[in-house]
């Protein structure tokens, strides 16, 4: 299937690993444009050069850290420069610290809110006006099963994430009839290092290996298994095409069934 995607331009977020990575890698090879951006600059470069050398698009790197206004104006700017717009904008971030209530600080629900939520409204507002000026858009942010299903340690995460599809939802909206489509996508369990961390961490707690937690979490999921980073990129891929013009204001989840409600 041609998705339509050849040289649009893409701005990528929190891709030197995981979902953001595989994005950008599953929108270069539909022929994409690809700004990805990350706080690490060798990280980002290396990314940058490999899926420029697997897929032979044009991808440029920047070093942005998408908690700070001020860092994503540069890197909208850097896009514009390059390409003069911006056609595609997956909104993505690190996970936001996890905890209790009782144990969490006020600093650390403060950098989840910035790097979690301001940084999706941050980044939309940048780049929303480029996309009504050309009729054409695509926003998908990568929010998380927990705006579905809260977990009881991603607290933050699950305080916040159900706000940006409340966010999403009211855009898609008001935007749509401007060429615009804006998604959430809710990925569960993925194999990536975030998902290592809190295994790590709770497999710690459990006073059980992290093999045998493993094994215990991924019974729960209908599929059996977890999802690889690239099952995730794909369907984001999909989401920005051509083909999915009339797909807007859903939050899609993608998590081989392991939410037990009815969404």
């Amino acid at each position: 299937m041609n998705l339509g995607l050849q040289n649009k331009v893409a701005l990528v977020c929190a891709a030197s690993e995981g979902l953001g990575k595989a994005t950008a890698l599953a929108l270069a090879r539909e022929g994409a444009r690809v700004i990805i951006c990350s706080r690490r600059r060798s990280e980002i470069r290396k990314t940058a050069n490999e899926i420029t050398r697997g897929t032979g698009a044009e991808i440029i790197p920047v070093v942005a850290d998408v908690s700070q206004l001020k860092s994503i104006r540069k890197l909208v700017s850097e896009a514009k420069r390059r390409f003069g717009t911006i056609h595609i904008l997956v909104n993505n971030a690190g996970g936001p610290p996890t905890g209790d209530l009782l144990s969490m600080s006020e600093k650390e629900w403060k950098r989840g809110v910035e790097l979690t939520l301001m940084s999706a409204v941050r980044l939309t507002r940048e780049v929303l006006p480029l996309m009504i000026q050309q009729h054409w858009g695509r926003i998908i942010t990568i929010t998380s099963i927990t705006a579905k299903q809260p977990i009881n340690d991603l607290l933050i995460s699950s305080t916040l994430r159900p706000g940006i599809q409340g966010l999403s939802k009211v855009l898609a909206n008001k935007y749509s009839k401007a060429g615009v489509t804006i998604n959430t996508v809710c990925p569960g369990f993925t194999l990536t290092n975030r998902q290592e961390e809190l295994m790590r961490a709770r497999s710690a707690k459990n006073k059980i290996t992290m093999a045998k937690y493993m094994a215990e979490t991924v019974k729960e999921i209908p599929i059996g298994r977890m999802a690889r980073p690239e099952e995730i990129g794909n369907v984001i891929a999909f989401l920005c095409s051509e083909q999915a013009s009339y797909i807007n204001g859903v939050n899609l989840l993608v998590d081989g069934g392991l939410a037990k409600g009815i969404h």
